[in-house]
């Protein structure tokens, strides 16, 4: 059994397979498991099932200051500040109006962003490959920076759903070029709509602004065969039943401080497959490496009952994870 038919098996709710383990981390775990492992390929060495790109940005994900100083600007024109330790804030949205008269979307079919996915996906061809198309609601805050985006869906909703409609489009555009030249198995959308305790914006509101840009998004990946993997932290209980109507296949990262993620399994676990749910606001910083592998057995024979668990923690692995207790994840984890 490859990867690639191992996670297939997951999605399809074989629970004769093993629960899978994939693991996102920032700079400073990385570098921890680099130097642990004597690797510069930590997910080849630990063999990792889910193998993730995507088209390149001006500004990527950890922009660090000694390549790119103290501020970024995306090709979107969002200003970032840059973190040796995590992807940045950012700082300076460039819609300060209810209008997008004075604004330029990027070019989605810009060579740069294309030229090296050819050959990671050959490279990773036997792995269950994904690529990241873009951000939705999220790049929303970006552009127009939180505070104004929630108060504009509530006065200026005409506004807002203008602008995701042009968000769509930019990432409708990358998903066609992407579905045209390159084999890879789904698309993932990081797009954040939850707090710890609710929603940003009233399920209702997500409905009429968000829901029908991200079914358009979903509804071209999964007419070409692809599975569709979303990324939202925070609470999104509420909305569950909308992405597995609008044909969600993974929904990540579960996390456990702000769901009960057992009662997802148990309500939903038939429609969709969960990816995360380990703690990493308090378990993986302040437990202790037995603690940790007992929650992962835990996950593992509760949320993997049936298939449709593959174990992750609750969101990237950040700096403040002590590298035992990462060891003890994969420990535990069987990698």
């Amino acid at each position: 059994m490859t990867n690639q038919e191992w996670i297939r098996r997951v999605l399809a709710h074989d629970g004769a397979v093993p629960v899978p383990c994939n693991l996102m981390l920032s700079p400073p775990a990385r570098a921890a498991l680099e130097r642990h492992f004597g690797t510069e390929d930590v997910e080849a060495r630990l063999d990792l099932p889910i193998r993730m790109s995507g088209p390149a940005s001006v500004k990527p994900l950890y922009a660090l200051p000694e390549r790119f100083g103290g501020r970024v600007r995306d090709e979107f024109g969002v200003e970032w500040t840059t973190s040796a330790i995590d992807r940045g804030s950012p700082v300076g949205p460039p819609i300060a109006e209810p209008s997008l008269a004075a604004y330029t979307f990027p070019d989605p079919t810009a060579a740069y962003r294309f030229e090296h996915l050819g050959a990671w996906c050959a490279a990773n061809a036997g792995h269950y490959t994904i690529l990241w198309v873009g951000d939705l609601w999220e790049r929303a805050t970006f552009l127009c920076g939180m505070e104004n985006l929630l108060l504009w869906s509530a006065l200026e909703p005409a506004f807002v759903g203008e602008l995701l409609g042009r968000i769509a489009e930019h990432i409708l555009a990358t998903l066609d070029i992407l579905l045209g030249r390159f084999a890879f198995d789904g698309i993932a959308v990081s797009d954040d709509y939850g707090t710890q305790k609710a929603m940003l914006i009233s399920p209702d509101a997500w409905r009429r602004l968000v829901r029908p840009r991200l079914a358009d998004v979903f509804a071209m990946a999964k007419a070409a065969g692809r599975a569709v993997f979303l990324h939202s932290c925070g609470n999104v209980r509420p909305i569950v039943p909308d992405l597995i109507d609008l044909g969600l296949d993974i929904l990540h990262p579960i996390q456990p401080e702000a769901m009960d993620i057992l009662d997802l399994k148990r309500t939903f676990g038939h429609h969709l497959t969960f990816c995360g749910g380990l703690g990493t606001q308090d378990l993986l910083v302040r437990g202790t490496p037995a603690q940790i592998r007992a929650e992962v057995r835990r996950l593992q024979n509760e949320m993997g009952e049936g298939g449709g668990y593959i174990l992750e923690p609750g969101i990237t692995i950040q700096a403040d994870v002590p590298l035992a207790n990462i060891l003890a994840l994969i420990e535990a984890a069987g990698l």
